[in-house]
């Protein structure tokens, strides 16, 4: 199916046929004419500019700030320090303790005595121009006691050193789930020893490197402290999060706090944090009774953005001499950076119920413990856990199916809960409602030509040829929707899962949608517009999407997890079926006809045998003058409705990749690339196929490119485009994709999440191939981002290296210390 198709499954809801139909985004139109507002974009009358002061150390206490040079620069307004700010400033909140004794840094937004990592803010200037704050922040004058950073996940575990002192350990929280504790399954430890003895074990420790969200829009606020509410614009996925936050720790009432997401240039999860420079913001135009704006520059987005990923994997998996799986243990550190952030710790927890995958594990056991180092902070990066738990159990499967001599795809299918088995109760105790593994495989294979493939890799292993041909298999599911409430409860997080939404009926027969959802590149104006106008039966021009400002969209939970369609969606449903079932009474006192003997298609309430009718643009406005109503009916047609999920939804796929390796230069080529994903009932196909695109590159993105890395001294050495190293699209080439449908049983719509599936499913078949194509040589593990050197070592060795993350730095077990194992590679570098 090409993107400009309608979806062949489209479900129509009364007659108009939008739901399925693949149309261009009303969003797009303003965005690539320059018609719209930034948050940048927003000058106020006064309006002053703000400029930050960051530390260049990674750990250092404070021991003397001078402002008098800044204070005397032209036009400089103000400055001001932690000390000058600390009792207003509000803080920066964890909101998913993963433990109860979890051990949290306080996160002031404004360091006042110590710093914990580079690029942390220790004061800002105030100018009436930007570049005349940047210029004064240049002459404040910090005087630091540098301390001993730690930078090491490994050794951070020993506590010889602390990111932390007043804490006393690195160690943030130990989390873990079993399935025979659960009762959710057999014992894991009994399974693997049972494998050592007549079956296979598998032991492998994989990397996850730390990667940067690195969105197209730099972060900025503008905060507006002159008229009866403080009003923020901010480049923000979560307007609602953030006014509560706001609120919550600062003590200014909530109903005091506007908070508006206007167009937000892309996030990938970098937006959901509350972030020290909004609240920065809010504090100094408080102060200083000025509208005040701060932008971040690019270096300031790499550096201080928070980051994403960054664990070490320790993965046994057991299975019997047949390829059958009878158990696997999880065993993860997860870096935090600096702070637990927003989501942070809890971000690697989401993965205990992913890496089983679609795989029937009888025995399993996750576990996880977060450190705290001196790096910039951790949270969601598009997938958040998902892609390091595919990844994970993808790998595995491929080493299962070498160790055994199998083919990687039948030990899957091997392996794989049937269509015929759901709804399906994994290991890890969550319930799959629908999935179709074996149609979304074969229509994969045949589009990737895998026989034929199969057969040239052998061909070219036979004539010793030194560009080989690796195949890569990814068959994933994910969870979306971050819901429903009550579970969320059970795991300590501090938000529900429920979204809101409100349909107003407008007299002139025009419709306005308010949704609690908060967009920043997904096309939910477009997409909204179908669903209500497919549930409606009015003309998708006819409808106005308000969104991102919490004065107009009182409630709302926003945007991350792929959860705005398939719970903000679902709650659009059920406020538009409460309009008709309002209209339905009017029509039928306006018709004279009895409620029961009418029929509700097209936008139009017909009543059974005749040609009466009215359309429902109609009841509006006679709703309006309000002249012939039902006794006892309030004017007005607007329903809204806030809907909570009874569980998540779990779209799936097949990935399929071929990549070509030069075994001479370690040059990585990929020939071809098909996915085949199973995301429910598609709304718009054309906004699907983006999402799939973008989330591909993403995903191939960390497994031959991305990387942040530090130095010894904790100084972010990728801190700019040149070093960090994002591809662009001659980098990359055209994807086949297509699609099988398993509605979801458990919303209206049918549908599941789309907007990660590409990124959770991509790194590990593009790592797979490339292992593929060379394992012959000895090589079962090339770390990631997979350049060229380290494939060339990693021939080189013979995989004698496997188990190495820099060249020539041998990875040592969990608990070991392992020096520089997070510094780059110093012979010819990693990028």
């Amino acid at each position: 199916m090409t993107i400009t198709e309608d979806a062949p499954t489209a479900t129509g809801g009364n007659g108009t046929g939008e739901v399925g139909k693949a149309r261009r985004r009303k969003e797009d139109q303003r965005l690539i004419t320059g018609r719209t507002r930034w948050t940048d974009n927003i000058t106020l009358p006064g309006m002053l500019h703000i400029a930050m002061v960051r530390s260049p150390y990674a750990h250092a206490r404070i021991t003397g700030i001078d402002t008098s040079a800044a204070k005397a620069a032209r036009n400089v307004v103000g400055v001001f320090t932690g000390d000058d700010l600390k009792d207003i400033q509000g803080v920066n909140a964890n909101a998913w303790p993963i433990t109860p004794d979890q051990v949290t840094p306080n996160h002031l937004p404004m360091a006042v005595d110590r710093v914990a990592c580079a690029g942390e803010i220790v004061a800002c200037v105030v100018a009436r121009s930007a570049a005349e704050a940047r210029d004064a922040a240049e002459l404040v004058d910090v005087d630091y006691e540098e301390l001993p950073a730690v930078l090491d996940m490994k050794e951070a575990l020993t506590d010889e050193n602390l990111a932390h002192p007043d804490l006393g350990t690195n160690k943030s929280a130990f989390w873990k789930l079993d399935s025979k504790e659960a009762g959710t399954g057999g014992d894991v430890d009994e399974a693997i020893a049972k494998a050592r003895e007549d079956g296979v074990v598998i032991e492998r420790e994989y990397r996850q490197q730390r990667l940067i969200p690195a969105f197209m829009e730099p972060r900025s606020v503008v905060v507006d402290p002159t008229g009866e509410q403080i009003t923020m614009w901010s480049a923000t996925q979560v307007p609602h999060i953030l006014r509560f936050l706001l609120a919550a720790t600062t003590g200014v009432s909530e109903s005091k706090i506007r908070v508006i997401a206007p167009d937000v240039g892309g996030g990938f999860g970098g937006k959901l944090q509350t972030t020290p420079e909004e609240f920065i913001a809010f504090a100094v135009g408080r102060q200083l009774g000025k509208p005040v704006k701060y932008t971040e520059t690019r270096s300031e987005s790499l550096l201080s953005g928070h980051h994403g990923r960054d664990q070490w994997q320790k993965l046994t998996l057991s299975a019997t001499k047949d390829g059958t799986v009878t158990g696997f243990n999880v065993e993860l550190l997860a870096d935090l950076g600096a702070y637990v952030a927003l989501v942070g710790g809890g971000v690697p927890v989401l993965g205990a119920w992913m890496f089983n995958s679609i795989y029937k594990f009888p025995a399993y056991r996750f576990s996880v413990q977060t450190i705290l180092t001196n790096k910039t902070w951790v949270d969601a990066y598009r997938g958040a856990g998902r892609p390091e738990a595919t990844y994970g159990i993808e790998r595995m499967m491929d080493e299962l199916a070498n160790e055994l001599g199998m083919d990687p795809l039948e030990v899957r299918e091997k392996n794989w809960i049937t269509h015929e088995e759901f709804p399906f109760t994994t290991v890890a105790g969550m319930t799959y409602d629908s999935g179709n593994y074996e149609a979304a495989t074969a229509r994969a294979r045949e589009l990737f030509g895998y026989d034929e493939l199969r057969a040239e890799q052998r061909r070219r292993r036979e004539s010793n040829d030194p560009v080989q041909l690796g195949i890569g298999v990814s068959t994933f599911t994910e969870m979306c929707g971050l819901a429903p409430s009550r579970v969320l409860g059970s795991l300590n997080y501090g938000a529900g899962g429920w979204e809101h939404a409100h349909i107003r009926m407008l007299p002139t027969g025009k419709v306005e949608v308010v949704t609690g959802t908060s967009p920043h590149g997904q096309g939910h104006e477009t997409a909204w517009s179908q669903i209500v106008a497919d549930r409606l039966g009015v003309p998708f021009e006819d409808i106005e999407v308000l969104h991102g400002d919490t004065q107009i969209s009182h409630k709302g939970l926003d945007t991350y997890g792929s959860r705005s369609l398939v719970v903000g969606g679902e709650a659009l449903v059920l406020a538009a079926d409460k309009v008709v079932e309002k209209a339905k009474v009017i029509a039928a006192h306006m018709l004279e006809a009895s409620a029961d003997d009418l029929e509700f298609s097209g936008g139009r309430f017909g009543v059974k045998g005749t040609d009466k009718g009215l359309g429902i643009g109609e009841i509006a406005t006679a709703c309006f003058a309000a002249h012939n109503l039902p006794e006892g009916i309030e004017p007005g047609l607007d329903s809204e409705a806030t809907y909570d999920p009874v569980n998540f939804s779990f779209p799936h796929g097949t990935h399929l990749c071929a990549m070509e390796v030069d075994t001479e230069t370690g040059a990585t080529k990929m020939r071809s690339y098909v996915a085949v994903d199973d995301v429910g009932v598609i709304i718009n196909p054309l906004i699907v196929a983006g999402q799939e695109h973008g989330g591909l590159v993403q995903g191939i993105a960390q497994a031959l490119w991305e990387g942040a890395e530090f130095d010894e001294n904790g100084t972010l050495v990728t801190g700019s485009f040149v070093d960090y190293t994002l591809p662009t699209a001659a980098d990359t080439i055209s994807f086949v994709t297509d699609h099988t449908v398993s509605p979801s049983t458990t919303n209206t719509l049918g549908t599941k999440g789309v907007g990660e599936a590409g990124t959770i499913a991509s790194t590990p078949a593009v790592v797979n191939a490339i292992v593929d194509a060379v394992r012959h040589l000895g090589v079962d593990d090339v770390p990631m981002p997979c350049t060229p050197e380290r494939v060339w070592r990693a021939v080189q060795s013979g995989g004698a290296d496997r188990q190495v993350e820099s060249a020539g730095d041998a990875q040592p077990h969990f608990g070991a210390a392992a020096p520089n194992q997070d510094t780059p590679e110093t012979e010819g570098g990693a990028q």
